[in-house]
This record gives structure tokens, C-alpha cells and sequence, in this order.
């Protein structure tokens, strides 16, 4: 219902435009989609109307600017479910001095737009009121053939914006379509050049590739096209080894959730602590240096390194004591772990005998057993007259392995086993 609201939406944006008096298309990936039959996630809008135009037309309370010295402006829908839409002046770019942005910018018409832009697939514009595609750079025919290409000439088309490398590989394994050879030739010889784009954007990118279901595709043609070591140098010692680079291929070919922070994981598993370096700080962990460097956020830091460190952890599940085996289990990263351990004995041509273990105690344990509340807090031992000290961890460690092992099942239970009142 959304996805009909939002294109409602979309619709009637260009509608207010050309009642303006203005040409107006939609544009980029949205006609893309729409051509290949699958719902488009967002809807971009190409107009001649400049941006101060738009937001007469609109109204300054719908709109806001993402990019006006670009020609971007967001008009959002009547309601939240309406979305939003960006609605973009047809323009001409300069040369860009930083990889990324132009210099500066010359408003134009639809044609001139599509010939900035970087995949003949992504350069089709779409006329919703009549029914008719605007395609200046062949994309209809790419699309036909299944072929991602770069517009014009596939070096200038990096050049302007060196992420485009990664945009090629993304598209080319979403869509599992061939990469075209110049295109392919043009990434080769610029790969180096991906150092100049930020760490942010770099992992924005490699967060859809890994999330996709076609993962292994992406990461073969990263390492085919010299991209790999340049993106993360510090997976060069184990990417060396040929059976470590099969056996990730197969992880990845082989990992049915959609998760991205798990790939992270996989890639990393080779990262994990050794029992000195867990026995000292971990603040400085392999994997956690390594996401920091990509700039991925806490929370993606933690999971990931979690993942890393306890990926074999359900090895032997059956012969866990419950103390160790329900916080695993419990745990907020307990999908994605327990989709590592069935990783591990796919790939390794093993039996699921840990992960399917764990599956059965999972429906069998309600979840006030699997992690049960505490019987025992601080607080609870102040108030017994103790006071807080080094032994406090030790004795509320010892009560709660005990519950979790289910030798114990009350307060006074507790009290009795460290000896209090």
C-alpha cells in the first residue's frame, strides 16, 4: 500500500510541475526498475525548472534542500506513508578536482543530464503522464542484453566520481549482468585511485553488496578487478592463501541470511583474539581496528567483532554446560551466530549436528529459562550488609551459573550457595 502511495505520489509531482508550465521526468534507477518489471525503492524526478522554481510550486513548508547549489530539492509527500521525492534540475557537471563533486555546475536539458551520469542503465528517463522513455545513452538496449556500461568514455565516468567502481561491481552482481569490457578495463586501471574516496561512502556501498544474496559475485569481481587489497590491505596476509579465498567464496555463496555485518564477519575470520590477547584489554581487537578504519558505526563494530570472536563458540553444543551455551543462545547477535556455525559445517562438508542441536533446544526452551531474571543483584548484597568489592562479579557469577545450569531456582536458594541471610 505504501509502495502505491509513494508512487502515487511520485506521479503527481510531475504533474504539478508540467502544469507549471515545466518539463518534467522521472528519472535514474526508479525507470531502471520500473522497465525490469521490480518496484522501485525511490523515485527521483528530472526537471528544467530550477530550484527555487520548485519550491514556489511546492511550497517551502514541503521542501527542503539536499543539494541546491546542485539543483537537488526533497518535496515531501501529504503523510508519512507518501515518502518523499527528489526532484533534481537537468544539469551539465564541470570537472571535479576531488573525486567526487563537481566543480560546479551548469543547469541544461534532459539530454545533456543523462550524459553526466554514470550507467546507461541508470540514465533513462521515464514520462509517467504519456507513457514514453527519454533514452539519450543507449540504457533500454543495455538493459535488454544485461550489460552494465559506463556512458561515454568509462575512465572520465571514474574519474568524476571514483565510488563509481563500486557502483559498476554493485549493480553488475545485483542484477548478475555482464560488466562490460571497457568499463571493466577502466576500474582495472583507476583501482588504485579508490583510496581518494571516503571510508563513509566506501562502506555504504560494500554494506548493499554484502547484504545482496549475489555477495560472492561482488567480491569475485572486486578481487578480479584489483579492488580488493586496496579496500582492505589488512585481509592481504590471509587473501594470499588460495584455500582461505575458496573457502570464503563458498561462505558467501553458501550464507542465506541477508545480513551484511555477518559477511563483515566472515571476511574478518581469521581476526579472532588469541586466549593471551583476550586474557589482556580487547579494546583494540584486529576486527575492531579493522571497522573503525571503514568507519562503521559502534553498534556494527560490536556485533561484528562479537561475531568474530565466539564464531566457533556453539562448536560441540551438545557438551556445553547451560551456563555457557544459553547467553550464547540468548544473546541479541544469536541469528547471525548461529548462522556462522551452520557456515562452518556446510563449508567444511560437516554435519549440522551443533546448529541443528541448537535449533531443537531453542523450541524446546521457554524464554524465561533460556535467560531467566537475575536471583541475585548488587543491590541485593548491600542490603545483606556486604559491601562492594572485587568479590561482588565473583559471587553474582557463581549464583547466576548456577541458575543457568538450573541447580537453583530462588532467592533463598541463592542466598544459601554464597552464604548470606
Amino acid at each position: 500500500m505504501t509502495e502505491n502511495l509513494h508512487r502515487k505520489f511520485a506521479l503527481e509531482v510531475v504533474e504539478q510541475l508540467v502544469a507549471a508550465g515545466y518539463q518534467a521526468l522521472w528519472a535514474g534507477g526508479c525507470v531502471r526498475d520500473y522497465l525490469m518489471g521490480q518496484a522501485p525503492e525511490d523515485f527521483d524526478v528530472a526537471t528544467n525548472a530550477v530550484p527555487e522554481q520548485v519550491r514556489q510550486i511546492f511550497g517551502r513548508g514541503r521542501t527542503f534542500a539536499v543539494g541546491e547549489s546542485f539543483g537537488v530539492i526533497v518535496v515531501l509527500g501529504p503523510g508519512k506513508q507518501y515518502g518523499q521525492v527528489e526532484v533534481a534540475t537537468f544539469r551539465q557537471d564541470s570537472l571535479t578536482s576531488d573525486g567526487r563533486r563537481p566543480d560546479s555546475v551548469q543547469f541544461s536539458s534532459a539530454k545533456e543530464d543523462a550524459q553526466r551520469r554514470d550507467l546507461t542503465i541508470n540514465g533513462l528517463f521515464y514520462d509517467p503522464l504519456t507513457d514514453q522513455v527519454h533514452d539519450y545513452v543507449g540504457g533500454r538496449d543495455d538493459l535488454k542484453k544485461k550489460i552494465i556500461r559506463a556512458i561515454g568514455d568509462p575512465v572520465a565516468r571514474m574519474q568524476e566520481d571514483k565510488l563509481r567502481m563500486l557502483r559498476c561491481i554493485r549493480f553488475t552482481s545485483r542484477f548478475q549482468f555482464q560488466l562490460e569490457q571497457q568499463t571493466a578495463e577502466a576500474i582495472r586501471k583507476l583501482a588504485a585511485q579508490i583510496e581518494v574516496v571516503s571510508k563513509e561512502r566506501i562502506s555504504q556501498e560494500m554494506r548493499k553488496m554484502l547484504a545482496d544474496k549475489n555477495r560472492a559475485f561482488a567480491l569475485k569481481l572486486i578481487d578480479s578487478l584489483g579492488l580488493l587489497r586496496i579496500l582492505f590491505p589488512v585481509l592481504e596476509p590471509f587473501w594470499n592463501h588460495s584455500a582461505f579465498r575458496s573457502a570464503t567464496f563458498r561462505y558467501f555463496e553458501q550464507l542465506q541470511l541477508q545480513d551484511y555485518q555477518l559477511a563483515f564477519a566472515i571476511l574478518l575470520r581469521e581476526m579472532k583474539s588469541s586466549d593471551d590477547q583476550k586474557r589482556s584489554s580487547r579494546k583494540s581487537s584486529a576486527a575492531k581496528k579493522f571497522c573503525k578504519a571503514l568507519k562503521l558505526s559502534n553498534q556494527e563494530t560490536d556485533c561484528i567483532d562479537w561475531l568474530v570472536e565466539h564464531q566457533t563458540a556453539l562448536s560441540q553444543a551438545s557438551q556445553l554446560p547451560l551456563h555457557q551455551l544459553k547467553p550464547l543462545l540468548s544473546s541479541k547477535y544469536a541469528l547471525q551466530l548461529l548462522e556462522l556455525t551452520r557456515l562452518h559445517a556446510t563449508v567444511a562438508h560437516n554435519p549440522c549436528a551443533d546448529y541443528e542441536f541448537c535449533l531443537r533446544y531453542l523450541e524446546q526452551t521457554p524464554k524465561e529459562v533460556l535467560n531467566p531474571l537475575p536471583l541475585l543483584t548488587g543491590d541485593d548484597l548491600i542490603q545483606s550488609g556486604m559491601k562492594p568489592g572485587r568479590n561482588f562479579s565473583e559471587l553474582l557469577n557463581k549464583v547466576r551459573h548456577a541458575q543457568l545450569d538450573e541447580q537453583i531456582h530462588t532467592q533463598q536458594e541463592a542466598r544459601e550457595l554464597i552464604g548470606i541471610q
